[in-house]
């Protein structure tokens, strides 16, 4: 005997088809049969049909609906009483490969010429436990929405193709309550199969069936059946009868029969209700008929499920010993069939009424037989009501045919593999927005309140706004806007509203409400609104969009000259060249432009375009790295030199015995040894400086070597000579406070040696180490003699004057004596605290101005400018200014040229910059809450140096 076996296999939901066909199939019953496949597979495999069963027409039963956890899916449970056969395992399907997608199982019954359609979704509560499984902890609420939402969408497509394909369906429930949710996804159904029939019709329009098949896209209307399951708490036995008037009269129907005539009533009305169901069946999305039974409730299952197989099993055996007949092939084989099947029923049931008078229910191979058989007999459904009711259509396509229609709605609905069905599949894709409306009612709710919460967060928002404000007060704006919505907004749309609320509200601000964001060398905002810089040579233009115009933050002070003579209102600088070097400049063509000064060199551009240099990586240091000039290569020769350094008692070692370092200028008497040395080993400072590049700040101990500014922010004047400063009356410059314009005096002695004291060396700054030698009388005044002949010597005092100006905003200046305490002198006779205190500690840069306005902000003083009085003697005072204006890891500012050597008898000014900046932005003054003592100027910025005369 020959035998043929077809497999194939489905990549998709892992389902295996074996198809058995045999010549001799009159002689073996079970010769042509399959087992459950999915429907991919099935369209796409060659089953080779008997030909006594190839012309005659195919029956399409689709099953759906829920089920429980329960050792039998009930929907697959339904085939095998269905066919009498064990089709479907009892203990559910396997769920290797199985995945939470919604997928058609098939079985084709090829001897009863019904093909079963089995759909299995997220309503089923073992796929439904696969979704939550793939569902990660860290899903959001928004994500794991999309993704019931996108199942729901599948499953609909697949019903819909079951509605489209199929004769009758049974709609399964695992209790014996009507599911109110039907209703919903009926009414969604309809909406979308009449969205898509123009597609639909596109893509069936080649298949060899019928013009009413092509044009309402499906065989018939088809019939909606009921299978609901009972639960044990309704099981009612048999001899149980109503409470009522006449309780001994036997009732003509079964209380499950009652159960499905009430369900019948109620299903009918709810869907006449909501319009599922119309008088013309052949515009509804299915039909109920109007004289059959549509519902059936399956019985409680019995406690003894070991009895109920043997039940099943005696009753199988039954059935095939009666089944005696010879066996028939072709049409008179399907009525061998049901005649079998009607004698088997017969037997089992003597009586169409039980001992008490009831009728006896059938069973749910008969309930499901008499809407088959109206199919197989091509007798069709005639469900239509009313006064003129109208014939709907109705087709009986055999197997080849159903399976050419079922695969094109198939590529079209579920898959687009094929590529000329690709493009109906996206349109048919684009209308799943109808679903939304009737499956998302959360959704829907969520959208209508979130709609409803965006004005009222559009109105916190905007409640106190000024025209123009700054992106700090629109993300304050914004939070509270937020704050607002999160209290009415609910729901999956609550993040797609949130984010068009900052859409929304960073429109508004950016329509001509945003402040310009550029922030001033003293911290203030640009009052503007969002404009650009006028170009070199371009003019301001308030109608251009966006306006073109300078930074303006209304913030004006006064500030003095450079020399301090002058004074003239500013405004607030934006950056670091009208800061430290546009204002004195204009201020120079009016007072001190021809005072005597010493430039600090700046960047000499060899090129017509010269760039500024790349900003440094490296980490910005706190102190000044030393340089050549500023601590040159120390000596160990022996010095007669000596240093004056407040609070340093050693010896200058940079001084040999009657030599200098070049920074003594007209003092150094030296033989060129010096100068020697200094060839040997050059400093970083005597390297030339770049002319191609230039340093986009400041001169600071963070910035690369060899780099100038285009600019100095320092500048260095000479007010007069010496004795232009007068002790008695202080400075006569504008804006000081009164008694605070005087210097600090710093007494240094300058001592006349003998021939026998050559060479010897002795710090005379005044200080507990300068005792005297024994036998040796120190000079007490002027003109006093201490001793006779060659040790005779006369001590001569220099008298240094010096004054930390502070300047507030609103000009008013003071001498300070110490890091917190302002010069007062109130009689004649100058200041009596002397300098060595103010020159021995790092001094403040800013300090509390002494002049409080009325309101709750601290005014801060800056210090502005160092007044030196050199006198005219043997004195070298070098000044080394180093500044920090801010916490490490801020950079310490220094001038382009350190350790300076102011020459004598002059009154010197040294004027600070307004601003600090490196090529990585400003440094800002302090907050209110910042401490004061990380702005400072460090100790150390003069040092004074004396060398021997010869005595007269």
């Amino acid at each position: 005997m020959r035998m043929l076996c077809l497999l194939g296999h489905s990549s998709k939901t892992g389902y295996w088809c074996i198809v058995v066909s045999s010549p001799l199939s009159s002689t073996m019953k079970e010769a042509n049969m399959a087992l459950p496949v999915s429907m991919g597979v099935l369209l796409q495999s060659d089953i080779i049909e008997d030909a006594a069963y190839r012309d005659e027409g195919l029956c399409v039963v689709g099953i759906f609906g829920k089920s429980i956890m329960q050792s039998a899916p009930l929907k697959e449970s339904l085939i095998n009483t269905l066919a009498d056969k064990h089709i479907f395992p009892l203990f559910g399907e396997s769920e290797d490969g199985d995945t939470a997608d919604s997928h058609i199982q098939s079985f084709y019954n090829q001897e009863n010429r019904v093909l079963y359609l089995v759909l299995s979704s997220v309503c089923d509560s073992r796929q439904l436990l696969r979704a939550c499984q793939s569902l990660s902890s860290s899903t959001s609420h928004s994500d794991a929405h999309d993704f019931w939402k996108g199942l729901d969408r599948q499953h609909c497509l697949h019903l819909l193709y079951m509605f489209s394909v199929c004769h009758v369906l049974l709609l399964v429930h695992p209790n014996q309550t009507f599911d109110v949710t039907y209703d919903r996804l009926f009414r969604a159904l309809d909406a979308l199969r009449q969205k898509l029939l123009p597609l639909i019709r596109a893509a069936i329009k080649e298949c060899s069936v019928s013009k009413e098949w092509k044009v309402n896209c499906r065989p018939c209307p088809p019939r909606l059946l009921f299978v609901f399951q009972m639960n044990d708490t309704l099981k009612v036995s048999g001899n149980t009868s109503d409470s009522g008037a006449n309780a001994d009269k036997p009732k003509k129907h079964s209380p499950r029969r009652r159960l499905q005539h009430a369900l019948e009533d109620q299903i009918y009305r709810i869907f006449r209700k909501s319009r599922v169901l119309t008088n013309q069946s052949s515009n509804c999305l299915f039909t109920v008929p109007a004289n059959q039974a549509f519902v059936y409730v399956i019985p409680a299952a019995d406690e003894d499920p070991v009895g109920t197989l043997l039940a099943q099993l005696r009753s199988n055996c039954v059935l095939c010993d009666q089944d005696s007949t010879p066996v028939v092939s072709g049409p008179r084989r399907y009525q061998q069939i049901r005649r079998s099947a009607r004698r088997s029923s017969c037997s089992r049931d003597s009586s169409s009424f039980s001992m008490s008078g009831q009728l006896v229910d059938c069973n749910l191979k008969e309930f499901l037989w008499q809407h088959v058989e109206l199919v197989l007999t091509k007798k069709g459904f005639d469900d239509s009501v009313g006064r003129n009711p109208q014939p709907s259509h109705f087709e009986l396509p055999t197997y080849s045919k159903w399976v050419q229609v079922a695969s094109r709605l198939y590529q079209v609905l579920i898959t687009n593999t094929e590529e000329e069905i690709a493009e109906l599949a996206t349109k048919a894709q684009s209308q799943l927005k109808v679903l939304e409306g009737f499956l998302e009612a959360d959704a829907k709710f969520s959208e209508n309140r979130c709609q409803k919460a965006l004005p009222l967060a559009h109105s916190a928002y905007q409640s106190n706004l000024p025209h123009n404000y700054t992106t700090t007060v629109h993300k304050n704006q914004l939070a509270q806007g937020l704050r607002v919505y999160s209290q009415h907004a609910r729901g999956v749309a609550f993040q797609r509203y949130a984010l068009q609320l900052h859409e929304d509200c960073y429109k508004f601000w950016s329509n001509g409400h945003q402040l310009c964001e550029e922030r001033s060398l003293t911290d203030q905002h640009c009052v503007h609104k969002f404009h650009l810089l006028p170009q070199p040579g371009e003019k301001s233009d308030m109608d251009h969009n966006p306006p073109i115009m300078n930074h303006n933050s209304r913030g004006r002070s006064t500030s003095s000259c450079n020399c301090g003579r002058k004074q003239a209102p500013r405004e607030d600088p934006f950056d670091i060249q009208a800061a430290n070097y546009d204002f004195y400049q204009i201020l120079d063509e009016k007072c001190c432009g021809k005072l005597e000064r010493i430039e600090f060199p700046v960047f000499q551009a060899s090129t017509p375009d010269p760039a500024p240099a790349p900003a440094s990586n490296q980490p910005q240091r706190q102190q000044c790295e030393t340089s050549g000039s500023g601590e040159p290569e120390r000596l160990k020769e022996p010095s007669t030199a000596q240093s004056h350094t407040p609070g340093d008692t050693s010896l200058s070692l940079a001084l040999s015995l009657g030599q200098s370092t070049d920074s003594l200028g007209p003092y150094g008497d030296g033989d060129g040894t010096e100068a020697q040395v200094q060839q040997k080993r050059p400093s970083l400072v005597d390297r030339q400086p770049s002319t191609v590049e230039y340093l986009p700040g400041m001169m600071h101990s963070g910035c690369p070597k060899g780099l100038l500014p285009k600019f100095s922010s320092w500048s260095l004047v000479k007010l007069g000579p010496a004795k232009s400063y007068n002790c008695h009356t202080g400075l006569e410059q504008p804006g000081f406070l009164p008694g605070s314009s005087f210097l600090l005096p710093w007494e240094l002695v300058i001592r006349s040696r003998s021939e026998d004291d050559t060479g010897l060396t002795e710090p005379l700054n005044g200080s507990n180490s300068s005792w005297p030698v024994p036998n040796k009388t120190l000079v007490g005044k002027r003109g006093s003699t201490g001793g006779l002949g060659r040790s005779r010597r006369r001590d001569d005092m220099a008298r240094v004057f010096v004054g930390f100006e502070y300047e507030d905003s609103r000009g008013r200046r003071f001498i300070s004596s110490g890091p917190d305490k302002i010069v007062k002198v109130m009689g004649p006779g100058g200041a009596k605290d002397p300098a060595t205190r103010v020159l021995n500690t790092d001094m403040p840069l800013y300090i509390a101005s002494p002049s409080q306005g009325r309101g709750l902000k601290p005014h801060f003083a800056q210090l502005a400018r160092l007044f030196i009085v050199v006198p005219d003697g043997p004195l070298e005072v070098t000044l080394n200014p180093q500044v920090q204006p801010g916490p490490p890891p801020c950079p310490v500012f220094h001038p382009e040229q350190t350790d300076i050597v102011l020459p004598p008898d002059g009154l010197w000014v040294l004027r600070f910059p307004y601003s600090y900046s490196t090529d990585r932005g400003p440094c800002y003054p302090p907050k209110e809450n910042q401490p004061l003592n990380n702005y400072k100027v460090l100790r150390g910025i003069l040092k004074a140096t004396t060398a021997n005369t010869a005595p007269q």
